[in-house]
Order: C-alpha cells, then sequence, then structure tokens
C-alpha cells in the first residue's frame, strides 16, 4: 500500500492508504506489484490505467465503491470478467469495481435453482451445477463473466433448447447509482428487472443473480472441422436451421490454426471450424450431428458424448488478442451469401480472420419481444465478422475489411446484439434496441441512474436528444 493522498478530483482527495484498510487490503493502485496484471483485460489493445481497483466481497461493499465513484466523480468501470470488446471493463484515472472476489454460489437442486454472485465466469458457474447434473445456458467461453453476459442477454450452447441467459433469470440484487441495494424480479421493482435482462449495466451494478437450472447430465458436443466451400456453408446453416431445437450450433468460417489435432497441409486453409452440442439423448445427438458430417469429409471430428461442462475447455490466460469486429443479424445464408463470404475471407491476409454464424430460434424466439430488453426474438442468425491486427496501421486496414464485409453482407435485418458491439459511438447501441425498447430503457435509467454514473458501457443515456 502507499503512504500517499492522491488528488483525483477537482476538490476531492482520495486516500489509498484508507481505502485499503475499508477493504481489508483489496485495493490495487499504480505503484503496486501486481497493478499491471488487475488492470489487463481479456482484449489486448486497452491500455488503461485505474486510479485504483476494488475487489469487493458483498454487496454492501460494492454500495461503498458506488457512493465513493458518486462522490469523487471520478469514472466507474465494473468488471465482471473483463471481455468487454468495447474496453469498458477498465478505465483511465478512474475506479474499476472488480467483482473477481465474488463468487459465492448456492445452488438448490431439489427446486433447480442457483443464487450466484456476479465475479463467478461461466465455467466456473457451469461446472458447479454439473456436479448436480444441471446446467443454465450461458455464453460459448468459459471465462467470461456470468455478471455482463447475462446483464446483456447470453447466447451461447443452449439457446435454441432453453433460450437466453436472461430466459433463465429469476430475480437479481442490484446496487443501484444512489446506493440502494435492490431484490428485484418479475413482482418486486418490475421495471429494473426488464431492463437489467438485455440493457447491460445501465441500471446499477448486479451482485446476485438467481437462474433457473436445466438437467443436463450428458450431452453430444465439441469441435467439427469441415473444408470451407460456399456449398458447405451454406448447407451447414441450412442443416443447424432444420436440426432439432436441442442442437445449437456455431459455425466459425476462417483460417485453419496450427492445432495439433489439423493435418499440417490443411493449416492456413479456409474451414469451418463448428462448435457443436445437443442437449438431449446421446443416440439423437450422433444422428444429429451426423447430418453435418455428411455435408464434407471432416479435417477433424471432436464430437462426442460428454459433461457439459467439458464444452468449456481450459483457455490460456496469458491470450489477449487484438481484434477488430463487427455484429449483426441476417436472415438468411444462401449460396450467394456465402460467395461472399469466401471470397472476403481468401481476399485478406490477417493472421486470423473470421466470420461466425449463429443460427438462433427455437425457444429464444418463442419469447415475446416486448419480454425483456433484448428484444430482437425473431432474428434468425447472427453474425460477427472479425479480424486480428497488429499495431495502429494494421488496425486501420483491418477495421476497413471488417467495414466493407459486414456491409456487403448486410440484409433487412439491421439490428445488433449489444453484449458484441465494440467501442462504435452512440448509433451503433441505438442499433442495438428498437425504438419502443429504447425509449422504455430510457424511462428507466431516468429512474434509477438520473445523472449516468454508470455509463462506462454500451450507454443509455437518461436523457436523449
Amino acid at each position: 500500500m502507499h503512504d500517499t493522498t492522491r488528488r483525483v478530483g477537482r476538490p476531492t482527495r482520495l486516500s489509498i492508504p484508507k481505502l485499503g484498510a475499508a477493504f481489508d487490503g483489496r485495493v490495487i493502485a499504480p505503484g503496486d506489484a501486481v497493478y499491471d496484471q488487475a488492470r489487463a483485460v481479456f482484449y489486448g489493445g486497452w491500455d488503461r490505467r485505474p486510479a485504483v481497483i476494488i475487489r469487493p466481497t458483498d454487496a454492501t461493499e460494492v454500495t461503498r465503491v458506488v457512493s465513493l465513484a458518486r462522490e469523487t466523480g471520478l469514472e466507474l468501470a465494473v468488471r465482471s470478467g473483463g471481455h468487454s470488446n468495447a474496453g469498458h471493463s477498465t478505465t483511465d484515472g478512474g475506479i474499476v469495481l472488480d467483482l473477481s472476489e465474488m463468487k459465492a454460489l448456492e445452488i438448490d437442486a431439489e427446486h433447480r435453482t442457483a443464487w450466484a454472485q456476479t465475479g463467478l465466469t461461466a465455467g466456473e458457474y457451469t461446472t458447479a451445477a454439473g456436479e448436480y447434473g444441471l446446467a443454465t445456458g450461458f455464453g460459448d467461453t468459459g471465462s467470461v463473466g456470468i455478471g455482463g453476459l447475462t446483464l446483456g442477454g447470453g447466447v451461447g450452447y443452449l439457446v435454441r433448447k432453453h433460450g437466453l441467459t436472461i430466459d433463465d433469470l429469476l430475480a437479481a440484487e442490484v446496487v443501484t447509482a444512489d446506493g440502494q441495494i435492490l431484490h428485484v424480479d418479475a413482482e418486486t421493482h418490475p421495471d429494473l428487472f426488464w431492463a437489467i435482462r438485455g440493457g447491460g449495466g445501465n441500471f446499477g451494478v448486479a451482485t446476485r443473480l438467481q437462474f433457473r437450472l436445466h438437467p443436463m447430465e450428458t450431452v453430444v458436443g465439441g469441435m467439427l472441422l469441415l473444408p470451407a466451400t460456399a456449398e458447405v456453408i451454406a448447407g451447414f446453416i441450412a442443416a443447424a436451421e432444420a436440426a432439432p431445437e436441442e442442437l445449437s450450433a456455431i459455425a466459425n468460417v476462417m483460417p485453419a490454426p496450427p492445432m495439433p489435432f489439423v493435418p499440417a497441409e490443411r493449416h492456413g486453409q479456409l474451414v469451418i471450424m463448428a462448435m457443436l452440442m445437443y442437449a438431449g439423448q446421446t443416440d439423437a445427438g450422433e444422428r444429429a450431428v451426423d447430418r453435418f458430417r455428411s455435408l464434407a469429409e471432416p479435417v477433424a471430428d471432436q464430437v462426442q458424448p460428454m459433461p457439459y461442462a467439458q464444452m468449456y475447455p481450459p483457455e490460456d490466460e496469458s491470450y489477449h488478442p487484438t481484434a477488430v469486429g463487427h455484429t449483426m443479424f441476417i436472415d438468411t445464408v444462401d449460396g450467394n451469401v456465402a460467395d461472399t463470404i469466401m471470397t472476403y475471407l481468401q481476399a485478406s491476409d490477417a493472421s486470423m480472420r473470421v466470420a461466425q454464424l449463429r443460427p438462433l430460434g427455437g425457444a429464444m424466439a418463442r419469447v415475446p419481444a416486448v419480454a425483456t430488453a433484448f428484444a430482437h426474438r425473431q432474428s434468425r442468425i447472427m453474425v460477427n465478422v472479425a479480424a486480428f491486427y497488429d499495431g495502429p496501421a494494421d488496425q486501420a486496414l483491418r477495421q476497413a475489411w471488417v467495414t466493407q464485409f459486414a456491409a456487403a453482407l448486410q440484409q433487412n435485418d439491421r439490428g445488433a446484439y449489444v453484449n458484441f458491439l465494440s467501442d462504435e459511438g452512440p448509433d451503433r447501441v441505438r442499433q442495438a434496441y428498437p425504438v419502443a425498447t429504447w425509449e422504455r430503457l430510457v424511462a428507466v435509467k431516468r429512474r434509477y441512474d438520473p445523472t449516468n454514473l454508470f455509463r462506462r458501457n454500451q450507454n443509455i443515456p437518461p436523457e436523449t436528444d
């Protein structure tokens, strides 16, 4: 800890020693040995230096951090897992409220519910729930924090079988901008409960979330690599849309990486690196996956019966990619669209570039659009176009490619998924919400955060032009 008092606001001083004492040493500041490690987020390219990083352990301590931000006027960044594409998990000169110490999980196996603190990752929660043969659907990456993921919607391996993560959210504990700790659900503060199911972190800090759990003993899942041609891409999406709802698929059309199980002669060639998961009987799952295997001779096939938690393999903590991307929804992938995907991927020499296709529908589509702040219930296919870059000049080149690629793929659906937006400005944030949804969100924001304290996010301001 430091012996100096740091001036950070106009008349306000921030005493790091006093903060350290107040939070039992769970305070990190510039100069501390672990500062650089603590301020790092998942994506490279966000080299921000917060004035202080505070790690509370419960909602009461979170209220103290929120009050500190309110009183000092310092920008507040809330970090669950640190995976924000826009770098919102950190701040320059502000306060990072780091939830990583908040990992309590209470599982009620009999009633199939769980209360989870929001410092848990999807992998940690899934592994613990799996001990009871139960699961809640999150995303496709185990190290993502359940807090930010849930507040934006949650699209993952159970999206067609059980819907979005928010469709299994039963209640939440939320610290609001005025320091209150609120229990919110369908009957208590229903406007706030509606808003946090897709509206992101605009309305408070979600400290605990109550989820519904589903029986999930064994799934058929894993990675399937197919050679990428326009015909195979179109066939893959057709197969995914026609599959039973128990099957959810993610198709990454990209150069084959030099993984040990990929033949050397395939390295760098375009493939469909698909993640498939069937949440049902093993025999039925094998039959569903066989349709994808029949599209072309697989380059590699790792799809097999497994515990659901194995869909989240171990990750390299030192991996911090620098990438640009664009998220969108499209209506169809026919031969022409597949041709466009192949053309753009072949034209780029980025070390890694990808068109990720996620067929949706199923349980997600049966929830009324007005039921939650995530309103894209009828969107058919989510697309994420991305490319790695190396330095500022290369970033501009790759961004131009991403922009042109996305424009070439654009169809009638003009929406966007808020969790996959990067730092793209207010117009893109508006695309994440239809007009009626946006207006309702603004009203909730005005009620619970009229000064826009929670602005380090895909921001919904309390006042609009």
